[in-house]
Parts: structure tokens; C-alpha cells; sequence
């Protein structure tokens, strides 16, 4: 086994980590962020230099720590968040196996059974509350108003919502792609609905800018006729005017909150309405998978749930009846 010298201290491991991350794995830039917050919680705790001061005693000591902790609020940590340290943790060791460096092996450090994932969804009629609480004719409701219809309509993450640009858009084949996690690029469906909002939405559009989403009239004006920034070939927020996560959050909260619903709505709400209506309606979760764009079938199966209580329902309501 390779002994790391003095000069590779942990943390410039770590950052060596972050950076094949980033090159030969391709991850996102927020995974990325993940991984660094976890391991500097775990180093900053453990008081530790060297790879070769973690082993199980150390890792069983982390484990205690996370489970105990507790937020300002008195809050401890979720089995699910407490698993994202120990992951992050068990491929920091994997690559450090990869390159000769001594320290514990990875499978002496086991995830924990995470608590079963609860999917958080909206039945069709408040979907329809949702949409129709955006019912202005003035540009800030015609784009809400686009905005939600799309997010229903291809089950969309924030990210790839706010990424896409006006020249990708075919409202006449009702279909484009998308660049999701990972990189990967599928097809995503526009509804009619979806359709006829996004048109009524770029009527009213005055600016260059290349956003599928752009800012109010008011930022549209003060940008006008100005030169907007290059897009990036990853797709990423180029111009004065593209709208950020945080507006598109505060917009679904926004419509959530004047069609009042009392569930607590972001927008991956929408996406998981998308899937439950789907699955609910017949699709096959294969074909569910492939419109998320999930890379695993398991990722998809979170939504499973939803659609055994709806058959159980109906096996209590057309099948056992007749046992009474």
C-alpha cells in the first residue's frame, strides 16, 4: 500500500475526489456541493489528516454522532440525510482504494435502511385549482400560467425547466428534449393545455433573450435591446432574464397557496403528479421511467405505492363486498 506524505492531507484528497467527480463521472455541480458538505462535516468532527486514521471505531463514533445530533430546533436528522453522509463517505474510500492509498475498505461501512420514502402528490381536480389560479391575461400570469402547464405536462425538474431556451421548442410536434441528471438528454410531451399556455405566453414576449422563462415585464423592458450573454453547450442560464429555482419555487408556492392548498407544494410536486396521474391512468412504470428520465427502474418505483392503495380501494370496493 501507497502511505500518503504530508503534503496529501485529506482535504486535498477530497478535493482530488470532487474534481474526478467532476471530470470522469460526470456528476452535477449541486452532487458535487453534497459530497464536500458531507466530508468536511465528517473531518471537521473526526480531528483526523491521514486516510489511514479512519477505521470502524471512527466510523461507528460518526454514525452515534448523526444520530444524536440535532438542529438548532431541536430536530434530529432524517435516516435518509444520515445515509447521504455515509455514502458520500464509502465513495470517498472506494476512490481512494483506486488509487493504492491505505485506509478502511468501503464494504466495512454499510448504509443504513432508510425510512420508506413518503411521495407527496396533488389529485387531479387540485391540479386543475393550481392551473386555473393563474388566469390573468397579463404577462406575469400568461407565464405562470406556462410554467405550471409545462411542469405538469413533462413531469419536469426545476433545472431542466429553467434551461430550456425558445429555439428548442416545437409546439408543433408537441415534443423537444431536455438535458437532465447525468447528462442525459430525453424527449418530454406537451399537452394542449401546455401547449396553448406557452403560445398565448411568447405572444406577449418584447426581449432577445434565448429563455424559454424570462423575468417580468419590467426587467424585460430595462434589458430590451440589449446583447445577452452567450449560452453555454450545456445548456446553462445565459441570459439577463432566465429565471432561477428560487422564482419558479416561489411562483408553484405562490398558486399553491391562492388555490388553497393546503399541502405544502414545490414544484417536484408537480413531477410527482405527473407520474402518480400516469401510473393511476394505466402507463406501465417502464415507460413512467423513461419520461423521468431516472436512470433506475427502483427510482421510479417510489410512485408504486400510490397505485397499490388505489387498487387495494378497488379490491375493497368490487371484490369483498360480496363477502358481506
Amino acid at each position: 500500500m501507497f502511505h500518503v506524505s504530508c503534503s496529501m492531507s485529506l482535504r486535498s484528497l477530497k478535493d482530488q475526489f470532487l474534481e474526478y467527480l467532476e471530470i470522469e463521472r460526470g456528476r452535477s455541480r449541486k452532487t458535487i456541493e453534497n459530497y464536500n458538505h458531507y466530508l468536511d462535516r465528517f473531518f471537521d468532527w473526526a480531528h483526523i489528516s491521514e486516510p489511514s486514521q479512519i477505521n470502524d471505531d471512527l466510523m461507528r463514533g460518526f454514525r452515534v454522532y448523526l444520530n444524536r445530533f440535532e438542529d438548532t430546533n431541536g430536530h434530529p436528522l432524517k435516516k435518509n440525510t444520515q445515509n447521504y453522509y455515509i455514502i458520500s463517505i464509502r465513495s470517498f474510500l472506494k476512490y481512494l482504494a483506486k488509487r493504492d492509498i491505505e485506509t478502511l475498505k468501503a464494504e466495512k461501512v454499510e448504509v443504513g435502511k432508510s425510512s420508506k420514502r413518503e411521495v407527496e402528490f396533488l389529485e387531479a381536480e387540485e391540479v386543475e385549482r393550481i392551473l386555473a389560479a393563474a388566469g390573468g391575461a397579463d404577462f406575469k400570469s400568461l407565464r405562470d400560467k406556462a410554467i405550471l402547464e409545462l411542469l405538469f405536462s413533462a413531469g419536469l425538474r426545476v433545472s431542466e425547466l429553467i434551461n430550456i431556451n425558445r429555439d428548442r421548442l416545437d409546439l408543433k410536434s408537441r415534443e423537444f428534449s431536455v438535458r437532465g441528471k447525468g447528462d442525459k438528454v430525453r424527449v418530454v410531451f406537451v399537452s394542449d393545455g401546455a401547449a396553448k399556455a406557452l403560445q398565448r405566453y411568447l405572444e406577449k414576449r418584447i426581449d432577445i433573450d434565448p429563455a424559454l422563462f424570462v423575468q417580468d415585464e419590467k426587467s424585460q423592458a430595462k434589458f430590451q435591446g440589449k446583447k445577452t450573454k452567450v449560452v453555454s453547450k450545456k445548456g446553462k442560464a445565459s441570459g439577463d432574464l432566465r429565471l432561477t429555482p428560487r422564482t419558479i419555487q416561489r411562483i408553484v408556492k405562490h398558486y399553491a397557496a391562492k388555490a388553497g392548498i393546503i399541502k405544502d407544494v414545490h414544484p417536484h410536486t408537480l413531477r410527482h403528479s405527473f407520474a402518480t396521474d400516469l401510473l393511476m391512468n394505466g402507463a406501465d412504470i417502464r415507460s413512467v421511467q423513461e419520461m423521468l428520465g431516472h436512470s433506475s427502474i427502483t427510482t421510479t418505483q417510489v410512485y408504486t405505492h400510490v397505485t397499490n392503495k388505489q387498487l387495494k380501494e378497488v379490491h375493497q370496493a368490487f371484490h369483498a363486498r360480496r363477502r358481506k
